[in-house]
């Protein structure tokens, strides 16, 4: 059967609207929420960043039963692994281990900004093995060192630990990051229905919980849907080789211009139709994913949430 979360975007939403939407997510019967930890939004006309571990622990604190997790965090450079196992360790604390630690390999947009650079692929997947390597350690209790091709672990031990460590779910674009994510977590996510992905993970040793994410825009009327998705959405048109590299909004703004409505609503329901986004959801679920989080493109969240309720849920059975 199938589990539903809702994405609370800190890129569109600030910290408050977050929190409230995550108890009105709860409400609505969601399964899971989702959070996004980003230093910059993807768009300017999307206006916020706000620091997702804060708005974590809030979120913790007025949710009962729906479960959490980051989707995701990138682990290093803007981080060190250390301190989001302690963060992690600290949600799921807060949360009476409902809490999930979703990891990948970053975007350039937000880890740029401590001045490090940017490393490719092979070394962005060798820098996340690390910090799955360094984050396990800490989980278990004890102090721990760690030295690594890339990474650094001096004497460091995590003194308040929950009962039972977060499950590691790490983000994949590929086969290759579908295949760590097999050999060293403990579930996948993806952005993209793709069965393939599944396969790798499977094949490489993954037995947890396969995640996806599916974009949606809902508004009154079909218009109004495909210009709100145009206007905050169409950051993902040009896909993930573009969308971790790109530094800045200014970036994104630039390289989307020439985007416009139809080729937006290609990529995703736009507008009042239950049908349309029920079907995008069943792509991820024929693929085989097991945990699909929807991302809602507008403003309107109450309205959005009225719309689940009512007029999708159903029909997902």
């Amino acid at each position: 059967m199938t589990s539903y979360g809702f994405t609370l975007m800190t890129e569109l939403h600030g910290p408050r609207e977050l929190v409230d939407q995550a108890v009105a997510a709860e409400a609505a019967g969601f399964d899971f929420a989702a959070m996004s930890d980003h230093f910059h939004p993807w768009l300017e006309a999307q206006g916020n960043a706000p620091f997702a571990w804060t708005v974590l622990g809030t979120v913790a604190a007025r949710t009962e039963r729906m479960d959490l997790m980051t989707m995701v965090t990138c682990p290093f450079l803007r981080y060190h692994p250390a301190v989001v196992a302690q963060a992690a360790a600290t949600v799921q604390i807060l949360s009476d281990g409902r809490f999930t630690l979703g990891v990948g390999a970053g975007e350039n947009l937000n880890e740029h900004v401590i001045g490090a650079g940017w490393p490719s692929v092979p070394v962005r997947h060798e820098m996340l093995d690390e910090s799955i390597e360094i984050m396990r350690r800490l989980f278990q209790g004890g102090e721990h060192h760690f030295r690594g091709e890339h990474l650094t672990l001096e004497s460091a031990r995590l003194y308040s630990l929950p009962d039972t460590p977060p499950p590691l779910a790490v983000a994949a674009g590929g086969p290759d990051a579908a295949r760590l994510a097999g050999e060293a977590g403990d579930a996948l996510i993806t952005v993209a229905p793709d069965p393939e992905l599944i396969d790798a993970y499977r094949e490489a040793g993954g037995t947890g919980p396969t995640y996806g994410q599916v974009g949606l825009s809902w508004a009154p009327d079909e218009e109004q849907g495909r210009q709100q998705a145009l206007e905050l959405f169409r950051f993902f048109s040009g896909g993930w080789p573009v969308m971790s590299e790109l530094a800045t909004p200014a970036a994104f703004e630039a390289a989307t211009k020439t985007v416009r409505e139809e080729d937006v609503a290609e990529l995703m329901p736009c507008g009042p139709q239950p049908e349309l986004h029920v079907e995008a959801i069943r792509r991820f679920e024929e693929a085989g994913y097991d945990h699909v989080a929807v991302v809602q493109a507008g403003g309107d969240m109450n309205g959005f949430l009225r719309f689940w309720e009512e007029e999708v849920r159903p029909k997902l059975g």
